[in-house]
């Protein structure tokens, strides 16, 4: 089978798509033929050696899927031979097939097409985890989204307009801001031209801000965690600005607010229940169209390196999909 392959952890020019071969599954694990593989931040970092963990070497990297079963193993009893499905996986999805836990692989609702399958349960699944469990978003509150035009921080600014919250989006240009107040966002910060603290002040009549959801840290997670609300959560979903900040604790004394660790992929394996339920309801919101997954572009297997490429460029919004058929 065909897959794309990091040899050494490195820039993503140097990932190679290769010939290799097909996986087998283990009592608990199923094979998955993969129709479609998103693309997501945490995929950069992890052929760069710089996510929280490092796969052995040679790896494919690429963890959001949607698919047909191939084959399973010995004691899968809810998924069979034939059945499409939508999943994630630590790793492997750029490629034609994946082995994967069964009880991250899910049967795919009939609605949805593979890309939009694909593109939906880290993302989402990310974002509601963050807003539901670990902020406990309530209805009127205002949420600040850092990042907003991305994958996760789009699927934020949906699923805080579901949970009732008055939504403010925060991006780097004018076109990203449009595309969030598309997906409902109530307002917008330009954080390259504009002050981020001071606009999250003026846009909350001097409250600030209940709940932030950062998923760029380096210089932008000070100011906003400045212009936090008191008892306020800020929630550290991820570094896709580059460094990652280090914070003045004596602001959280100051604002008497929490400072929320956000990693919903250990969450969901560690309480696979609990994310069947926010899965579940998720899945409910999309199918009655309260929950708008944007698609910016689709790209061939071969060119996955190009689109990781293009999202450490910052020209990604929403979300990329890899076809891995093509």
């Amino acid at each position: 089978m065909r897959a794309i392959v990091c040899h050494a952890f490195s820039s993503p020019e140097k990932l190679v798509l290769e010939e290799i071969a097909s996986p087998e599954p283990n009592e608990k694990e199923v094979i998955v033929a993969v129709n479609a593989c998103s693309l997501n931040f945490p995929d950069t970092l992890i052929v760069q050696g710089k996510y929280q963990f490092r796969p052995p070497l040679p790896f494919t990297p690429g963890s959001d899927i949607a698919g047909v079963i191939k084959s399973v193993g010995s004691k899968v009893k809810h998924l069979s031979v034939g059945q499409e499905v939508m999943g994630f996986v630590p790793y492997g999805g750029f490629a034609e097939e994946v082995v994967a836990p069964s009880a991250t692989i899910f049967p795919k609702p009939s609605f949805l097409e593979d890309g939009i399958a694909a593109s939906f349960l880290l993302a989402y699944g990310t974002s509601y985890h963050a807003l539901k469990n670990r902020a406990q978003l309530q209805a009127r509150e205002t949420l600040v989204v850092l990042g907003a035009s991305g994958g996760v921080g789009l699927a934020a600014v949906e699923i805080g307009k579901q949970m009732g919250a008055k939504v403010i989006a925060c991006a780097s240009t004018d076109e990203k801001l449009a595309l969030c107040k598309n997906h409902g966002a109530d307002e917008g910060i330009n954080y390259l031209t504009e002050d981020l603290k001071e606009r999250i002040k003026i846009l909350t009549d001097g409250k600030g801000a209940n709940v932030i959801y950062d998923a760029v840290g380096d210089a932008f997670s000070e100011p906003a965690l400045r212009a936090i609300a008191w008892e306020g959560r800020f929630l550290v979903v991820g570094f896709a600005a580059g460094e990652i900040p280090k914070i003045p604790l004596n602001l959280t004394l100051l604002k008497g607010c929490q400072i929320v660790g956000v990693f919903w992929g250990s969450w969901a394996t560690q309480f696979p229940q609990d994310n069947m339920q926010n899965t579940m309801e998720l899945l409910q919101w999309l199918s009655e169209g309260k929950l708008r997954p944007y698609i910016q572009k689709r790209y061939p297997l071969a060119d996955a390196p190009q689109a990781m490429i293009d999202m450490m460029q910052r020209k990604v919004m929403g979300k990329v999909i890899i076809d891995c058929k093509k």
